[in-house]
């Protein structure tokens, strides 16, 4: 009996791996398994914000809807020119966790202090994760474009120190500090090690300011010798915008005190195809909060909505997230349905209905 069983178990055998073999180059294999009571739906605070980020966080609510998505929203009307954050708005994305936002417009001088500032501050969102990757049918400059921009979100240059000496003179202070800049190094190659990237450059203008960047570069050394399977270099932030330019291609994952990232991530969206269309958080340690990199003037909704799959990813629903990015990118290939930022014509709502009709 055991002779004869063994020709029928080589033959089993032989057809699963067969049939693994197809299927691998057939479909997507699915790692995450649905624990339950995954399903439950999970309450956003959402801030649609000023300008045109009433239009986009609707856009979003519409898809989440379409997709039975299992989250809800909590809505605020908070906008740039208040004083402060409301106390009941950090009260809702403190109990929930998770905040979704459009843009927050700070009035330029006069004193007024920046919200989105706030928001990092008081929830201590000490990382911006952008990633700028170029879309399938999106003509770019560059191929191959697919960096993710890491930036300390909580000192330096918006510490927001500053003061008159005397009348004509102002003093701004940058404030780097050793913890904050060793956290945001480990957030860093820990993103890195997790999604199988190869590389971190540090950004930084240590040659000229020696102590306060040279203390940041110290940092990230450091980290770096305990993840030796990344390969780690260094940048100065001028060159590194040239570089960005001329060959993207060469970036990764990029690890920057606060200024440079916030010109280093605009710079590396505007080559991938513009701030429309590249998604980006902010992520501390018990906090999350989810919004587009930059103001815009067009109603392009696909950066929240992309923004909006992290979120969902960051809440532990994978396959949601998966099906909105897809439904987005088939929208972007076609080319049928964009709005003037990327070269079309098509208003929010109608690139809101042709992501829908993409979700089946």
């Amino acid at each position: 009996m055991a002779r004869r069983s063994i020709p029928l178990l080589k033959h089993l055998l032989s057809t699963r791996s067969q049939s693994q073999s197809n299927s691998l180059g057939s479909t997507r294999w699915v790692t995450y398994m649905h624990r339950p009571g995954d399903g439950t739906p999970r309450p956003v605070t959402m801030i649609p914000g000023d300008g045109i980020g009433p239009l986009v966080t609707g856009a979003v609510e519409q898809v989440m809807e379409a997709m039975h998505a299992p989250v809800y929203f909590e809505k605020f009307d908070v906008h740039g020119d208040m004083k402060a954050v409301p106390s009941e708005v950090l009260d809702s994305i403190r109990k929930n966790k998770v905040c979704l936002k459009g843009g927050l417009v700070t009035p330029m001088g006069g004193g007024v202090s920046s919200l989105n500032v706030q928001l990092r501050k008081e929830l201590d969102l000490y990382a911006s994760l952008v990633n700028c990757f170029n879309l399938p049918g999106l003509p770019t400059r560059h191929d191959n474009v697919d960096i993710v921009v890491i930036r300390e979100n909580t000192e330096g240059e918006y510490a927001g120190l500053e003061h008159e000496v005397v009348p004509g003179v102002v003093e701004s202070l940058k404030v780097i500090t050793k913890f904050c800049s060793e956290r945001i190094a480990k957030y860093a190659f820990e993103y890195a090690y997790l999604n199988n990237r190869k590389k971190v450059t540090a950004v930084h203008k240590a040659n000229i300011m020696k102590l306060a960047d040279g203390l940041f570069l110290e940092s990230c050394r450091e980290v770096a010798t305990k993840y030796p399977g990344i390969k780690y270099n260094e940048i100065i932030v001028d060159n590194c915008c040239m570089q960005l330019v001329s060959k993207p291609e060469q970036f990764d994952v990029m690890v920057t005190p606060n200024l440079y990232g916030n010109l280093v991530a605009n710079t590396a969206a505007g080559i991938a195809g513009g701030t429309g269309v590249m998604p980006g958080g902010n992520v501390g340690s018990e906090h999350a909060v989810f919004d587009k990199i930059a103001e815009q003037k067009t109603a392009n909704p696909v950066a929240l909505l992309l923004s909006s799959a992290m979120m969902l990813r960051h809440l532990q629903f994978p396959a949601f997230a998966d099906r909105l990015e897809t439904a987005v990118e088939k929208v972007i290939l076609e080319g049928k349905y964009r709005t003037k930022d990327l070269g079309g014509t098509s208003t929010t709502q109608e690139v809101v209905d042709a992501v829908i009709d993409a979700l089946d």
